[in-house]
């Protein structure tokens, strides 16, 4: 992959939430005593239901929004290991709204806004869900823009919901850098036009998809020197 790609003619750069700004699985990390050894299985499956959830509604033209589809998801995990437990279930959609970022986040975003480039995330994540996580890690200032699927109908990777940050940026798409971890994610916008950093935080094979990055990354912090 070439750094080169993403180096000039930056404009913004916009964010995938969950899973690159903030950890997903720290939402059973709350409650890991309540869930004993089968925690990170549970956690496992919850998101694995989630995104497949997310790509299934998309097939089938049958959209409900990304707080809807947690819950599903959860309720299938919770099923599948035989968990009774509706407060145990109640307090985890809840901690879902107070995400930890990773640790690098804050720096990195404040580095990227003191050079003046446009920050945005764009996501999955109704408004209240990812306002919420925003809030809960304290990064109202350095993340200024919130765009959701919502306004498209439709989730990632369908290029409609990429089309949403040009729009509203009013910026072209080879003018953003966007940033995943999710492999499959990171696919969709570079296929769409975006230039692509992909934060490979888990060490995942690259997908067989159409779409390239331009570059990968293991975490955001490495984000900044690229746009120099």
């Amino acid at each position: 992959m070439s750094e080169k790609a993403i180096l000039e003619n930056i404009k913004a750069c916009v964010f995938d939430a969950y899973g690159t700004l903030f950890d997903v699985h720290s939402a059973v990390g709350k409650h890991r005593d309540r869930l004993g050894d089968i925690a990170d299985q549970v956690s496992a499956v919850w998101r694995t239901k989630q995104l497949e959830y997310t790509w299934l509604r998309s097939l089938m033209g049958r959209h409900a929004d990304f707080w809807q589809v947690t819950r599903e998801a959860l309720e299938f995990a919770f099923e599948m290991h035989r968990i009774d437990d509706p407060e145990l279930g109640k307090d985890l959609m809840g901690a879902y709204l107070q995400l930890d970022c990773y640790p690098e986040v804050p720096a990195a975003l404040s580095e990227l806004k003191t050079r003046g480039f446009e920050i945005a995330i764009l996501s999955n994540g109704t408004p209240a869900m990812l306002g919420a996580a925003v809030k809960n890690s304290r990064l109202e200032s350095l993340i200024p823009q919130i765009f959701s699927v919502e306004t498209a109908g439709v989730f990632k990777p369908d290029p409609r919901v990429y089309q949403l940050a040009v729009d509203a940026l009013g910026v072209k798409p080879e003018e953003i850098v966007f940033q995943s971890s999710n492999a499959w994610d990171a696919a969709g916008a570079a296929a769409f036009g975006f230039n692509v950093a992909w934060i490979n935080r888990f060490g995942q094979s690259p997908e067989r998809l159409p779409g390239k990055p331009q570059v990968e990354i293991k975490d955001l912090s490495e984000l900044p020197k690229l746009l120099e």
